[in-house]
């Protein structure tokens, strides 16, 4: 675990438990991991199969992720920014991912960014958007999506235990959504998905398979996803969105994706650094 990380995740429980806001946590935050991770323009690797860093500021992290295989993977991490520079992983595409890399705004288990703006309360949920770029091969079975993690509080210490809701753009190899398919071209943020929905580790996981490959998007509407599950009785507007992450699911190969830039926004606002 990042040590910083996980000092800036106990800072964070603790001043919500005491009621302080969100823009006064985010400030202390800032202070613990202000020195971390690379600068603008620079960049370091994580090889460790749980490695973290701040992607550029305290505002984005980067993860390895590597959680159901034993083989090497390295990624570089810059600022919103990451690459797979190597991934020898060989698993069968019926099961789960060996890998998913990526970048994170919020909490992802005891890892936190600043809580600026996240979590937020569902029923109480501003609009909030996310751009994301990349770069994408052509070989190997991966998926590129977004994972949008639910709590039944306002910060998970821990599994979270709401619902997983992914929102797939692109998958190269045949590798398809798992579970049972929901509906068809339901028209939600400008494009059309098909919904697929599953039970996952005792959490239940809603997938929006984008009908037309995307590397790119721009103002991607997670609070509409968000009303779409509310909608199917998926998500409770009880519970808090506490993560908005994006990076590639990875069976076999890998090497050579990247997210050239990613960023969230929530009631029209990114996070300053």
């Amino acid at each position: 675990m990042n040590p910083a990380a996980h000092i800036a995740f106990r800072v964070a429980g603790a001043f919500v438990a005491l009621g302080l806001g969100g823009a006064l946590i985010a400030a202390i935050v800032g202070l613990v991991l202000s020195n971390v991770g690379p600068a603008a323009g620079s960049t370091l690797s994580l090889c460790s199969r749980d490695g973290v860093a701040p992607a550029g500021g305290t505002d984005y992290f980067a993860q390895n992720n590597v959680w159901n295989a034993e083989t090497p993977q390295c990624i570089t991490v810059g600022d919103q920014s990451l690459r797979i520079e190597s991934a020898e992983h060989d698993v069968s595409p019926d099961g789960a991912p060996a890998a998913t890399p990526s970048l994170v705004r919020g909490c992802h288990w005891q890892e936190c960014t600043d809580v600026g703006g996240l979590p937020v309360q569902v029923s109480a949920m501003p609009r909030v958007t996310s751009d994301w770029v990349s770069s994408q091969v052509d070989a190997g079975v991966f998926n590129a999506a977004y994972v949008v993690w639910f709590h039944t509080g306002p910060v998970a210490e821990g599994t979270p235990d709401g619902a997983e809701m992914v929102i797939w753009l692109r998958g190269v190899g045949g590798v398809r959504p798992g579970g049972v398919l929901l509906a068809r071209e339901v028209p939600i943020s400008d494009a059309r998905w098909n919904v697929w929905l599953a039970r996952d580790q005792g959490r239940v996981r809603i997938t929006y398979e984008r009908v037309g490959e995307a590397t790119t998007v721009k103002d991607l509407d997670i609070s509409a996803f968000t009303g779409d599950s509310v909608g199917r009785g998926v998500v409770s507007p009880d519970w808090y969105l506490i993560a908005v992450e994006a990076g590639f699911n990875l069976w076999r190969g890998g090497a050579g994706n990247a997210i050239e830039n990613f960023s969230v926004s929530v009631d029209g606002r990114k996070p300053g650094r």
